[in-house]
This record gives C-alpha cells, sequence and structure tokens, in this order.
C-alpha cells in the first residue's frame, strides 16, 4: 500500500485531529486498516498483556446508529457550553466539530478500541493508569499509521455518555471491556498537514518540584 515516505518527526508533528478534511466519498480498504492496527500492536503494553481489541464499524445500518448517538451528543453538550445551536460554529474548532457531527455517517470506517478491562469510577488510579497506558500508545500508533498512508481520524469520546448502549447494540460484552473512543477513519483531503501552533516546551515544564 502507497506510503506518504514522510519522516518519523513529520509524522509525529503532523498527524492533526481530522474533521473537515475527511474524504467521504473514497473507499477505505479494511485491509489498509487492518495493516495500520498490526503497526499499533508494536506499541508497548504494561506487562507486554496487550489489552487492547478493536471493533471496527463499516455496515450502515451501524455507522447511522453511532453518528446519531454522536450528534445527539455534541449538540447537547454545545448548548450546555453556553453557545445555542445557531452560534455553535463562532470558532474554527466549533466548526470543525459540528461539521463531524453532521456528516459522522458518511466515514467510510468508525473504529472503536476497547480496553479488555472494565473501569468504573470506583477503579483504582493505579490500575486505571496501567489500563490506559497499554491502550493510548496503540491508539496514538495506529492514528501515525492513518497518516503515513493519507488517511486521518480524531479522537471523539461524546458516545461514551451512551456506552452501554452502543455496547448493546453492537454485542460489546459490558462487563468485560471499556470502550476507549470513536475514531472516524477516511482518507483525507490532501495530505499537506502542517505543524500546529503550541507554546513552547518550557511553558509546561518543571524541574525536580513543583514551584
Amino acid at each position: 500500500m502507497s506510503k506518504l515516505g514522510l519522516s518519523a518527526d513529520e509524522v509525529l508533528t503532523t498527524t492533526r485531529s481530522v474533521r473537515k478534511r475527511l474524504d467521504f466519498d473514497r473507499p477505505v480498504s479494511r485491509e489498509i486498516i487492518t495493516e495500520c492496527i498490526e503497526i499499533a500492536h508494536q506499541s508497548p503494553s504494561g506487562s507486554n498483556s496487550m489489552r487492547w481489541r478493536w471493533l471496527i464499524i463499516d455496515d450502515q445500518e451501524r455507522k447511522d446508529f453511532l453518528a446519531a448517538l454522536y450528534r445527539d451528543r455534541f449538540y447537547a453538550y454545545a448548548v450546555e457550553s453556553g453557545k445555542p445551536k445557531s452560534e455553535q460554529a463562532g470558532s474554527a474548532v466549533q466548526e470543525s466539530g459540528a461539521y463531524l457531527a453532521d456528516n459522522m455517517a458518511r466515514v467510510p470506517a468508525l473504529v472503536i478500541p476497547l480496553l479488555a478491562d472494565r473501569m468504573t469510577d470506583s477503579t483504582p488510579v493505579s490500575r486505571q493508569a496501567s489500563r490506559w497506558g497499554s491502550i493510548l500508545p496503540g491508539v496514538w500508533s495506529f492514528m501515525l499509521a492513518l497518516r503515513e498512508r493519507g488517511l486521518g481520524s480524531c479522537w471523539t469520546t461524546l458516545h461514551l455518555a451512551d456506552e452501554k448502549l452502543v455496547a448493546e447494540r453492537l454485542n460489546i460484552p459490558y462487563d468485560q471491556f471499556t470502550q476507549a473512543g470513536l475514531f472516524p477513519v477516511a482518507y483525507t483531503i490532501g495530505t499537506d498537514f502542517k505543524l500546529a501552533k503550541r507554546p513552547p516546551a518550557e511553558t509546561f515544564i518543571r524541574w525536580n518540584e513543583w514551584s
């Protein structure tokens, strides 16, 4: 499968959360998604436990179901944030989010990474850190692999407010698995993504103690 030939630094610094530049009309093969997951499986995990699973949805009826849940949660969240629907596109970030919410069903594939464990409010922080610290590198590696192949995605979590309902609809054993997010996957419209504007690292660094 063709690759962009980016350097490691280029992949790391230009993998963006892609919403408005997802190509809804270009099919994405199961083979390329599988290849990106194969790469993701080379990422480190706690005790090499590989407590990750991947549910890939390319059936239109199921995509419609997930997209409707996501859209409802997006606009409910936007209203709670204090902006009526008519003003939710008042910034680039809000406009981008609204665009994805309105078009999620058109994405060629939706990917749900799962932790092979049930996280609850009472789960000890040490266990949560171990579990999330195992799946986060895998999901990020998946996104990097997509980028190198001319595809994009973004990490969304709004559907998790309906996690149990989603588990029931998609036959996920709710007591055994925790959904980590919902990732739209598509080829990108153009591949010329740039570095984002970020404050210098020293703004966020403390040495030896917090002072």
